[in-house]
């Protein structure tokens, strides 16, 4: 009687654990009204990234969990989607974590790039760094997934960005010289919540022109976008240092543009100081919703909105422009 009571408890068991497990695989979904509202899609894959999976740093459970949301949210838009796997050794341990990639066909085969790291710091919930640059890359991909975009577009979710850029240097690692030769520029989201200004940069002189083509596209919808002053001389007008995941695509010689918000007139001019107000939110226990939104009231739906706006255009209408390749 007892051996029967114990495998009738062990079948229950496993039937729970398949069930639970069966909850947690389904994918995410939400009202397609959303996407007809600016920021409003961004907000919600930023919320769910940051509270309903929390903390993602690199290595950890968290950041597979946040791996595989962005990946059925990618395959419920239909697009094809793999997991690019990599390992690197960090203070002599071996450490695994992956880039989730995502193909949109375009009427040309020259692909643009458009990439943002979904791991983040321990400290708060990364809703700034960068939940909410994935979030404008979730909203955006969902806007464009019917849209005939005059270039294909290639959707990437790094890994381990707070560690070294390590998932944007594997797959810039990984690209063939044609490959490289065939991507028209690298769009990098990095950190756009909650920085007093908002900003687009570009690489210098001609290849600058998604910067420019932004710029005209800020200029005609009237957002409150702007570029690097140039106050600092270590950094001219127009461009950005290299510590996000444009970086390893800059080196390959592949066109960046990079959106970003921050404060580049305050601190040491160089953009790393976020706000008048707090200074750095980034990296700190401060970077969640609850303390962003109390003390910059309307500021995380305003600058979702506007980049999202900025990021959709300029995938729609990058290639009017003369000296785009």
């Amino acid at each position: 009687m007892k051996k029967k009571l114990a495998l009738i408890l062990i079948v229950l068991m496993v039937s729970l654990l398949g069930f639970v497990g069966g909850v947690s695989a389904q994918t995410v979904t939400y009202h397609p009204s959303l996407v007809h509202k600016d920021g409003a899609m961004a907000y919600e894959h930023m919320k769910y990234l940051a509270y309903e999976i929390g903390p993602r740093v690199a290595g950890t459970g968290n950041e597979r969990k946040a791996e595989q949301y962005v990946k059925s949210q990618f395959e419920r838009m239909g697009f094809t989607t793999e997991v690019q796997e990599f390992n690197y050794t960090r203070g002599g341990a071996i450490i695994s974590s992956s880039n989730v990639i995502a193909y949109k066909p375009g009427k040309s085969s020259k692909q643009v790039i458009v990439g943002a790291h979904y791991d983040s710091v321990s400290a708060g919930r990364g809703v700034d760094d960068n939940a909410s640059g994935v979030g404008v890359m979730l909203e955006v991909a969902e806007v464009l997934k019917k849209i005939n975009t005059p270039y294909s577009i290639v959707f990437i979710a790094f890994g381990a960005e707070e560690q070294g850029l390590r998932g944007s240097n594997y797959y810039a690692s990984q690209m063939t010289e044609d490959e490289i030769e065939n991507t028209v520029g690298m769009i990098n989201l990095d950190s756009l919540a909650v920085g007093d200004q908002m900003y687009v940069y570009g690489s210098p002189g001609e290849d600058g022109f998604i910067r420019d083509q932004a710029l005209k596209i800020v200029e005609k919808k009237k957002l409150n976008i702007e570029t690097n002053p140039g106050l600092n001389p270590d950094y001219p007008a127009g461009t950005t240092g290299d510590w996000s995941d444009h970086a390893p695509f800059k080196r390959a010689g592949i066109p960046i543009g990079y959106l970003e918000s921050s404060n580049w007139k305050i601190g040491d001019l160089d953009g790393y100081t976020q706000t008048v107000k707090h200074g750095g939110v980034w990296h700190t226990k401060n970077d969640t919703i609850e303390f962003i939104e109390q003390e910059f009231p309307g500021r995380i739906q305003e600058h979702l909105s506007s980049f999202s706006v900025l990021l959709t255009d300029l995938l729609k209408f990058m290639n009017k422009t003369s000296t785009a390749k």
